[in-house]
């Protein structure tokens, strides 16, 4: 059956939907020792796959894996950067990181650190970053200046960026410091740069972000010792499942929502 390629790279673990359009564009795929371009639609059973001069296939898809990584400063959530700086890829040992389709699932900025999951489940990735997905992230945010009661409201209801209001955030103080002010932010949406972008905007920018958790999956867990940054793990069958359930419970939303819609049509 047909299918767009980036889709079956990814259902094949090759690389993300996002990672495999890139792949496309650097011209390092072909279809029958033709270039392929964004969009095109194959045939798996039938059309000859190759990357970097080698023939793919499903039956060559690796096991899944499920990583947690504590990002450092100074390293880019991507698996390839064209400036040579250091890599989330470049944490893990070859085995891992080489032939595997391992790739992070969103970003962190470079200079943020904290909790990125790594996976090679196209589906869950796309899945988890669509931009309709809901599932929380929470982060310590130190920023610069004593942010008052009426700011922090402000943010917790949403701002305005690139003409459209951000979702509402839970924003809570933590403490004062010599520094400034720390404090956890809660988002339901993962806009480029949000956090950076709206402390820059309400006059308190931030000194420094980092990411405690995502959904209920955390650095540091009661039964276990807190991942120190540079290091990773395994996933845990039940986060494995948690974030499997994010995706489905978006799925029915959306189908509820398309019907919903469709009946509320039919007596206009």
């Amino acid at each position: 059956m047909e299918a767009r390629l980036q889709k079956i790279l990814a259902q094949w673990g090759i690389a993300s939907r996002r990672e495999a359009e890139e792949m496309i564009r650097q011209s390092r795929v072909r279809i029958n020792g033709v270039l392929a371009h964004l969009g095109q639609k194959v045939d798996p059973e039938k059309d000859a796959i190759a990357i970097d001069g080698k023939l793919i296939s499903g039956n060559q898809r690796p096991a899944l894996i499920y990583l947690l990584l504590h990002k450092p400063a100074g390293v880019v959530s991507t698996c390839y950067d064209p400036h040579q700086r250091p890599t989330v890829l470049d944490l893990l040992p070859k085995e891992l990181r080489e032939g595997s389709g391992i790739h992070p699932v969103g970003r962190l900025d470079a200079d943020s650190t904290g909790a990125l999951i790594l996976t090679n489940d196209g589906d869950l990735t796309f899945g988890l970053t669509h931009p309709r997905h809901s599932i929380s992230k929470t982060y310590r945010v130190l920023v610069k200046g004593h942010p008052p009661e009426p700011v922090l409201r402000m943010w917790r209801q949403g701002v305005v960026l690139d003409g459209r209001k951000t979702r509402p955030a839970k924003v809570q103080l933590l403490e004062h410091c010599a520094q400034g002010s720390l404090l956890e932010i809660v988002l339901q949406e993962g806009r480029n740069r949000q956090i950076r972008r709206i402390a820059e905007q309400l006059g308190y920018p931030v000194i420094q972000l980092h990411r405690s958790a995502i959904g209920s999956i955390q650095l540091q867990t009661p039964k276990e010792p807190f991942l120190s940054e540079g290091k990773y793990r395994f996933l845990k069958d039940r986060e494995i499942r948690f974030l499997r359930e994010q995706i489905s419970q978006e799925s029915e939303s959306r189908i509820q929502e398309s019907e919903f819609r469709s009946q509320n049509s039919e007596f206009k």
